[in-house]
This record gives structure tokens, sequence and C-alpha cells, in this order.
């Protein structure tokens, strides 16, 4: 399999210390290593450093080599332009297609907290292993804790497979950042996940519900693609990508795809989007306060 990283983070969610210079996922929030360092981390007892590729922002582009120096040069994919994580995983997808023909993609984001890597790497196994039929893009869900309006929601179906210790189930209905009116209704329901954002589909079946459903993207990112390892592959990126539709993939085909499962997680997990998220996930001391550097208390 191969793994894609998205890093294209633009460092508004956790302002002042997340900036536009040095976004989320170059921080260093919960160890010595930043987010990115830690998702590239907990994959590698999975895959080498040669099947790991990262799509970022070109002004990040730097950075992320510094961050990532096991990394070939040619696996850190700098976007011209931000258009959403659809053009990034279809361009990602073009990528692996070409490396590796029908391999088995993950796509992950860089800046996620994950409490527990083992159980991580076991539920993302257990999705590699069942997305291999080609019939289902998956997903990983996650028990929602609080009705968030910031997540997408799963509508849990019947079960369609068992992986190991790991069940699989039909995907019935994918709902992006409902209302909080909504969000209520789904955990009282006890029959909606979390979205996690964590994806795994072979390369060949995203490819086709990606052309079936953003068609005139798919044709400007085949058209980009037919670049790669060529002189022209900069210049080429550089002038078309910039003029793709601008959507995520939760949108524009998860929703819509008809053909998506989830595999339910029970690893700790969050997106930490905000303060208040990055206090429930980090240590408090005996007062509730959670320090890191130097701190002058009253």
């Amino acid at each position: 399999m191969h793994i894609v990283v998205l890093a294209g983070g633009s460092g508004t969610r956790l302002w002042p210390l997340s900036r536009a210079h040095r976004p989320k996922q170059l921080l260093r929030l919960a160890s010595p290593r930043s987010l990115l360092q830690e998702t590239v981390a907990r994959v590698l007892p999975l895959v080498p450093p040669e099947q790991i590729l990262v799509v970022t922002e070109r002004s990040h582009a730097d950075a992320v080599a510094e961050e990532l120096p096991e990394l070939p040069p040619e696996n850190i994919i700098a976007e011209p332009a931000r258009r959403g994580t659809a053009g990034a995983l279809g361009l990602a997808a073009l990528w692996v297609r070409r490396r590796a023909g029908a391999e088995v993609m993950v796509s992950l984001h860089s800046d996620h907290l994950i409490g527990d890597d083992d159980a991580f790497r076991q539920t993302l196994l257990a999705a590699v292993e069942a997305a291999r039929d080609g019939r289902h893009l998956l997903t990983l869900g996650i028990q929602p804790a609080e009705p968030a309006t910031s997540y997408g929601y799963l509508r849990v179906g019947e079960r369609i497979a068992t992986v190991g210790a790991f069940a699989v189930h039909r995907v019935e209905e994918f709902v992006e950042k409902p209302s909080r009116e909504r969000a209520e209704q789904y955990l009282a329901s006890g029959s909606f996940l979390w979205n996690s954002g964590i994806f795994v589909w072979r390369v060949d079946t995203f490819l086709d519900r990606f052309a079936e459903l953003l068609p005139n993207t798919f044709q400007r990112l085949e058209e980009i693609a037919g670049h790669l390892g060529r002189p022209t592959w900069h210049e080429v990126l550089a002038r078309l990508y910039p003029t793709i539709e601008t959507e995520t993939v939760d949108v524009g085909i998860m929703e819509r795809a008809g053909n998506v499962a989830v595999v339910p997680a029970t690893f700790p997990w969050s997106d930490v989007g905000s303060w208040a998220e990055l206090l429930d996930v980090l240590p408090s001391d005996a007062d509730g306060n959670v320090v890191q550097g130097v701190h002058l208390g009253f």
C-alpha cells in the first residue's frame, strides 16, 4: 500500500500559536515531535518511506521537507494553490497509480492526535484488507463523544465483512458538518459515527468514482499527472492546478459515492480543532491546567 499524508493546513485553527507560516501540523503539541512527524512515524512500521507521499501547500513545502528528511524529495507534492482535499487526493491517487498500479491507498491528515499507535495500525490494516477487493471506499469511524458540528457523520448500516477482530459496515448516509440540532439527533440515535477523515481505498476504485462524480476536475488532474517525472511537471502543475474546482473529498465524493464502508475504531482520536479540544487531550496538573514551557501562574 501507499500512504498519502495531507499537510496543507492554513494555520487558523489554533491561532495565535498556529500561523500561516507555521500551521498546526508543524507544531509540537503533545511530544517533542511535530504532529506531521508523529503522523509519519506512526505508519513507518507499515511501509518504507518510499511509499509515503505528502501533499502540502507551496509555502510550506520547504518546512515539510525539513521535518521529514527520510522521505525522497519527489514524494512531497507542493500545491501551487489550495483547492481542497478532493484535488489533493485525486492528484495523489494518480501519482500512486503511476508508481504502483491498483495498490491500496491510505489517506491521513497530518494534524490529528492518536492516543494508541498500535491500535491505530491494527485498525488501519483491517481497513486495508477490506479495501483490497475494490468494492468499497472505506473510512475509519469514531464513536461520538458530543454533538459536534465540525465533523462528518456516518450512519452505520449492516455488517458486510469481518477482518480479524474488526467489523466492516456499510455506510447508509454520509453527512458533512451537520447543524447542532441534527448532530444531537444523530448522537441520540446511537447509529452514527464521526468520520475520522482517515480513508482507505484501492486506487482504481477511487479514481473511477472521482471520474464519475467530479469529471471536470478529474480530466484536468489527469492532464497534470501526465507530466509526472518529466521536466514539464512543475510548470504544468503551477499553470493548471489553480484552475481546478475547489472541493473536499467528503462532499464531492464520499457523500455521493454510494459504495462507502466504515471500520469502527476504538483508539483515542482528536483532530485538535480548537484550544478547548487541545485542553481535553493533553495531560493536566492537579489544578486542571495544561502547562508547557516557561509558565508563571497566579
